[in-house]
């Protein structure tokens, strides 16, 4: 039987720097009715991202919408349908959406994806950031076999999963970067990289020249700002740059983490820069669950994640991701 009443997390103020927890209310609400054409979905596990703090700024150049003061956020959810008159899904049926943010959602028919109950180990796993490392690793950085790569944010959910997919793709040499020497010493000793240069630890420069001493042949990079600085001193000739994320920008006061690009050094060395988003590419999806499926199973793919229980951690979660808490992907088990 459904309950009468469930938990949805609003967005209560903008933010004015970091996450803190006072920007969520955490409210108890009637659980919606399905109409016609709507599913009626149990949330059992949601995801939260990075993007999501952009999110919350009243404008962004993200083309997703912002979250409106005292309105659920929303984000990838996973969960069971309870009901869904009209439609051809069924009571128990695995389905991903974007309603999270709350323990029950009645979403249109056309916005739930059917999900496979046996193709990944964990359905916590279809809200892996792999499609995203998938993309920019094969279509953005174009990883061939022998490449040394460098990858910005490797201790995150997509840069935790891109050196992993680099080492599929043959890569010879996978470089990664993150904040602290305990995650650095977990991406080499768990997650396949050769090598880390660690954020405020000296110039990062001069760490990428000492671990990338032959310079570096593909970037995926998630941060921007000095770390794509110093993998553009360090690019060889033909480098393929795959710009994926901004992080630098987005946990920055003003919004901006600019980077002087000289346009000849990248014409003489025939240095590609290319932003990829997951939107332009979603024909990729069921290609990478279909591998990481294979992988999980193989034990050549890990999903690296941290999960907390229960709605009223997901503020906790946003916060603790964008402080750099966790290494991997964040999820909450609703």
């Amino acid at each position: 039987m459904t309950q009468r009443t469930h938990r949805e997390v609003r967005l209560a103020a903008r933010p004015q720097g970091p996450v803190t927890d006072d920007l969520f209310e955490i409210v108890e609400v009637p659980v919606p009715e399905p109409g016609p054409g709507q599913v009626l979905v149990r949330n059992t596990v949601m995801g939260v991202a990075a993007v999501m703090r952009t999110l919350m700024d009243e404008t962004s150049v993200v083309p997703m919408p912002s979250y409106e003061i005292g309105e659920p956020l929303h984000g990838a959810a996973v969960g069971e349908v309870v009901a869904a008159p009209g439609t051809d899904l069924q009571p128990g049926d695995l389905v991903e959406h974007r309603f999270g943010w709350r323990e029950y959602a009645v979403v249109d028919a056309g916005q739930v994806q059917r999900l496979d109950p046996g193709l990944l180990p964990d359905p916590a796993a279809y809200l892996s950031q792999g499609p995203t490392a998938w993309m920019g690793v094969v279509r953005g950085a174009e990883v061939r076999p022998g490449d040394t790569v460098f990858v910005t944010g490797a201790a995150g959910g997509v840069g935790s999963l891109a050196g992993q997919i680099a080492r599929l793709r043959g890569a010879a040499r996978i470089i990664g970067s993150t904040g602290s020497q305990e995650k650095a010493d977990r991406l080499i000793k768990e997650f396949g990289y050769d090598a880390v240069v660690i954020r405020g630890a000296g110039p990062l420069e001069e760490q990428l020249r000492t671990a990338a001493p032959d310079g570096i042949d593909a970037v995926f990079d998630n941060v921007g700002g000095e770390q794509l600085r110093a993998a553009l001193a360090l690019a060889n000739r033909g480098a393929r740059f795959a710009i994926v994320g901004a992080l630098a920008a987005q946990l920055s006061g003003d919004g901006k983490a600019t980077v002087e690009i000289d346009t000849l050094s990248l014409l003489s060395r025939s240095i590609t820069l290319r932003g990829v988003a997951l939107y332009e590419h979603l024909d990729l999806i069921p290609e990478w669950n279909q591998r990481f499926g294979e992988g999980l199973r193989e034990g050549t793919l890990t999903f690296p994640h941290a999960r907390l229980q229960g709605i009223e951690q997901a503020p906790r979660a946003l916060r603790e991701l964008t402080e750099g808490r966790h290494l991997g992907a964040v999820v909450v088990e609703l």
